[in-house]
């Protein structure tokens, strides 16, 4: 890969570490994207891959979609952005509105980032509450508040979830009102709200916590969650910036969950840059400028530009009750695939996820939280064999295991990926 190494050395003239994303590195040098075409990319020295990360969940049909690119080329002429509301966000507000019986109201960001955050201080506002509640582990973009106890490890670990650091110079302000809690644990849950709930605004929850795991909760957990919050006068918010792609109503509509706030992004936006927040309309009237100043002032230059608003209506519109169950049959297909496979090499470890969503972890012990799939120096190496094998093979995904399909690949292109993936996992089995 001369190329791509060539461009890193570029890079990191003038970008620190060579990047922008951390999440794109590997080590020595990341691989260098240069066009998409359906479930396939490729880098700028020829290779191809079938793409199972798809810009980190972000790109559920894949590559020129034919109703995508339409729709981009048609609005480009007219203009990509203005200082003016446009037809556009009202077309995708109505789509989400009827999609998510959750949502009522919905408003637009530029990132799942800025999706969360506005879900955190609406919960605040409509509360005048300042403490969340989150899951050790999870991931729920940049914001500082989002971040607390992202990478805790054994060396900060006592029977309860400490809110931790995850970037150098947080401020403890930040960490004292952020409560962790360990994932599916619904007496942990009580026991933080029986301590602190007269001053909790809101728990924020992913329903499959990518960076937790990607492990399911539990239909029991949830609804003591909402039970709960609600008795102490408090807000959930659910994080579908990811768990939207596991089906037509997203999360919520799989486990028949309520919350009260929801933040959105990656496929809403078509490829584009994208964020949104929805809710109950009385939790979304925090923004609500018509009678002066809100509560909760909101903007963006590039909010709801008409180019991801169109972009997003195309790939929304496009992604039917047929296109989930294509994806959650591929789904299955790989993760039984993968699992047979393990067990076929000898190699320990396991598969775990729901529909176009699949995580592997080399670990044979129970997984259940975040703690329980943390890697050692073993499962780290074996993570990085894997990845670095499998882009050896023409197959792309998260150094950290993760998988994301797209509605553009088909049964042969599953079978095609598991085979790669089993001759992936046979290389590592001798070195465990």
């Amino acid at each position: 890969m001369p190329k791509s190494r060539e461009m890193f050395e570029r890079a990191r003239k003038v970008m620190p570490g060579g990047n922008t994303r951390t999440t794109v590195f590997i080590d020595p040098f990341p691989i260098y994207a240069q066009r998409g075409e359906g479930c396939r990319v490729w880098d700028v020295d020829g290779n191809v891959y079938y793409d199972c990360i798809n810009n980190f969940t972000a790109m559920i049909h894949g590559y020129g979609h034919p109703a995508v690119t339409a729709a981009v080329v048609d609005q480009m002429p007219r203009g990509s952005a203005f200082g003016a509301p446009t037809e556009s966000e009202l077309d995708l507000a109505e789509l989400l509105v009827e999609r998510l019986p959750s949502v009522e109201q919905v408003r637009f960001a530029n990132s799942g980032t800025e999706g969360v955050m506005m879900a955190i201080k609406a919960a605040r506002a409509f509360t005048e509450r300042s403490k969340i509640v989150k899951i050790e582990g999870a991931y729920h973009g940049s914001y500082d508040f989002a971040e607390v106890s992202l990478d805790s490890s054994p060396a900060n670990w006592g029977d309860m979830p400490a809110s931790t650091a995850y970037a150098k110079g947080t401020p403890k302000g930040v960490l004292d009102d952020v409560i962790a809690v360990p994932f599916n644990d619904t007496e942990a849950l009580r026991a933080v709200f029986d301590a602190h709930g007269d001053t909790i605004a809101g728990v924020l929850i992913d329903p499959m916590p990518n960076r937790a795991g990607l492990i399911p909760a539990r239909k029991d957990y949830l609804d003591a969650m909402v039970e709960i919050a609600h008795a102490a006068g408090s807000l959930v918010i659910f994080d579908e910036v990811i768990s939207l792609r596991l089906g037509y109503s997203g999360a919520q509509g799989l486990w028949s969950i309520t919350p009260d706030l929801t933040a959105l992004g990656k496929i809403i936006g078509g490829g584009f840059p994208v964020g949104a927040v929805g809710g109950r309309a009385d939790v979304m009237a925090v923004f609500d400028p018509t009678r002066g100043k809100p509560a909760l002032p909101h903007g963006g230059t590039f909010t709801a530009n008409p180019v991801t608003m169109r972009a997003g209506l195309a790939a929304m519109r496009a992604l039917t009750p047929a296109s989930f169950a294509h994806l959650d049959a591929i789904g299955s297909l790989l993760r039984e695939g993968i699992t047979a496979s393990l067990a076929r090499h000898g190699l320990n470890g396991q598969c775990v996820g729901l529909g176009s969503l699949f995580k592997v972890h080399f670990t044979a012990l129970p997984i259940t939280d975040y703690r329980s799939v943390y890697p050692g120096a073993s499962e780290r190496m074996k993570l990085d064999l894997f990845h670095k094998g499998l882009l050896d093979r023409g197959v792309l995904s998260a150094s950290y295991g993760l998988f994301a399909l797209s509605t553009s690949m088909t049964e042969e292109d599953a079978r095609e990926i598991l085979s790669a993936i089993d001759s992936a996992v046979a290389a590592i089995a001798p070195k465990q």
